[in-house]
């Protein structure tokens, strides 16, 4: 009986969430006019993939980048600049794990251990973006829209500071990081709010990595620039 009385609940949420969304006529509700509102506020949540783009000094094997599934939140603040265009901030905490794969090949004429071959990489960004979001006219419950801009991250677990480096295992990256964004997404207007999916890639514009005392160090030697990737899927509610 448990489980028909969970479904049966889910079946009439279903039912109502689609009558809002998918009925032709636009939902009346308390968000109908938060598109005119000069200034609104929200929070989001989500999942983030970062990975690390290599460019090298020699043309060696490639440091592979096993990648994790992250998480972050954050809130919004919107300034409403016309019927198609808004300026947000998106301030948000997001956590990552990267695991850095080096080949033996780096190590030709020193003593290592299986250890030297894999630096794991953990950071917690604090990630402060400012865009443009730019909205196609509302369609019923819907408006789809692609954002862009700008934004800077500070890496609370980077080790810049930290006088120990890779020899004594410890790998480290600058504290601040800058990016452009650029995602899309769908407005959906509900009863009681909008909900707003979205993706949205992210792209370093500076070099993260801090090198090891040691020139020749063979995890940091032969990398020329090491810059972030990523790619941010995010749940909005206004």
């Amino acid at each position: 009986m448990k489980h028909i009385a969970i479904l049966i609940i889910s079946l009439l949420a279903f039912q109502s969430t689609s009558a809002q969304l998918f009925t032709k006529e636009r939902v009346a509700n308390s968000v109908d006019n938060i598109d005119m509102k000069p200034l609104s506020w929200g929070y989001f949540l989500g999942f983030n993939s970062y990975d690390f783009k290599f460019q090298y000094n020699e043309n060696r094997e490639d440091i592979l980048v096993d990648k994790t599934t992250g998480f972050h939140l954050g809130l919004i603040g919107d300034v409403r600049i016309n019927d198609y265009f808004n300026l947000r901030l998106e301030p948000g905490v997001f956590f990552t794990t990267r695991n850095l794969q080096y080949s033996e090949s780096y190590f030709q004429g020193m003593e290592y251990n299986n250890s030297d071959l894999l630096r794991e990489v953990k950071s917690t960004y604090v990630h402060i973006p400012l865009l443009i979001k730019a909205s196609t006219k509302r369609v019923n419950n819907f408006k789809p829209f692609i954002v862009g801009g700008v934004s800077m991250a500070l890496n609370l677990s980077s080790n810049q500071d930290n006088p120990d480096d890779n020899s004594v295992g410890e790998f480290r990256m600058t504290k601040t990081t800058y990016f452009y964004e650029i995602g899309f997404g769908i407005d959906f207007y509900l009863l009681y709010f909008k909900f707003s999916p979205s993706i949205r890639g992210v792209f370093a514009m500076n070099d993260e990595i801090v090198r090891d005392a040691d020139p020749n160090s063979p995890w940091t030697g032969n990398v020329a620039k090491m810059q972030t990737r990523g790619i941010f899927i995010n749940f909005t509610f206004q």
